[in-house]
């Protein structure tokens, strides 16, 4: 089903369907929300369950895919989209893929292999989007390696001259990798793709990208309202029954998750939502109906702890690290 725009006081606002897109800064374009997936979307349950989650996303209009080497699910990811496909859902041309370099692989001469490795498990020709997962490179044993990321993204480049990929962009890097990989490159990352969240905002790290012409994908973007210890005292809010998204949700006719993933969309980013679950997979791309108010987004950056929810520190010794080692 596709958006339909309507216009009412000025402001456009997509009824159900599929995600708008935004321009890149190499001239592609890219859906602005993407169902994520990774073992994190499933937990303990079979991956094959990223099958019928790709497919049903598909269904519900999503037109937008994150995966990446490290969440060993390619494959499922390509046969979900080979299903869509072959129902006639979609084409090729009409989806967005997105998949990512793992940290032991960011010699330059392993990317391209890589990527081919990628694209064999998903079953296709080129990805539209290719990532460096990390700034840090890893060996084999996962203990630290020295590659600077400079010469992994040169075989990036070397990757989307091949059209292997349409668009290069990274992930987890920090403002000053940003701008040292901007001084040192020959075609600029379209996306830096972080987590971000109403408890960890990262509001420095976004205007820094924005800034500078780099979109901003946002993983994690529920923050503590849907982990398994969204109910343990320790984890900042909000949570999913927090009063203040609670009356914004009610004024909108909305969930408060719906909420969180539109304040991500009215900060101009692209949220990366995780799910297997079929009612929730629909429920996180129905956002293009409303949009909150200025006031409200303030409400809500409020909430901001720069609380992770991730514990990254087991890798603190890497060079290239892009955290606070603390």
């Amino acid at each position: 089903m596709r958006y339909i725009l309507v216009f009412l006081c000025g402001i456009n606002i997509a009824l159900a369907g599929e995600a708008p897109r935004k321009k890149l800064n190499d001239g592609n374009t890219i859906p602005v929300v993407a169902l994520g997936t990774g073992r994190g979307t499933a937990h303990d349950k079979p991956v094959d369950e990223v099958r019928d989650a790709v497919f049903w996303a598909i269904e519900d209009g999503y037109r937008h895919i994150d995966t990446a080497v490290l969440y060993n699910d390619e494959v499922q990811v390509g046969q979900g989209l080979a299903d869509a496909v072959r129902q006639g859902l979609v084409s090729r041309d009409q989806m967005f893929i997105t998949t990512k370099l793992p940290s032991d692989r960011h010699a330059r001469s392993q990317v391209v292999t890589t990527l081919r490795e990628s694209l064999n498990r998903l079953k296709m020709n080129y990805v539209d989007l290719f990532l460096i997962h990390f700034p840090f490179s890893t060996k084999n044993d996962g203990s630290p390696d020295n590659i600077d990321y400079l010469e992994t993204w040169r075989g990036m480049e070397d990757a989307r001259e091949l059209g292997l990929t349409k668009s290069i962009g990274i992930s987890n890097f920090n403002a000053s990798q940003v701008d040292r990989l901007l001084a040192n490159c020959k075609v600029k990352p379209v996306v830096n793709q972080i987590e971000v969240h109403p408890a960890m905002t990262a509001e420095p790290l976004v205007s820094h990208c924005q800034s500078r012409g780099i979109a901003v994908m946002a993983y994690s973007p529920f923050g503590f309202l849907v982990t398994r210890t969204r109910h343990n005292s320790t984890t900042p809010p909000p949570k999913i029954d927090d009063p203040v998204l609670v009356k914004i949700a009610q004024k909108y006719g909305k969930t408060t998750g719906q909420i969180v993933l539109r304040y991500s969309l009215d900060r101009d980013l692209i949220p990366v939502p995780k799910s297997t679950n079929k009612a929730r997979i629909a429920e996180n791309i129905d956002l293009f109906d409303f949009k909150l108010t200025d006031d409200e987004v303030a409400t809500i950056s409020r909430f901001n702890q720069d609380h992770s929810v991730f514990d990254f520190s087991i890798w603190k010794e890497n060079i290239h690290f892009p955290y606070n080692k603390a």
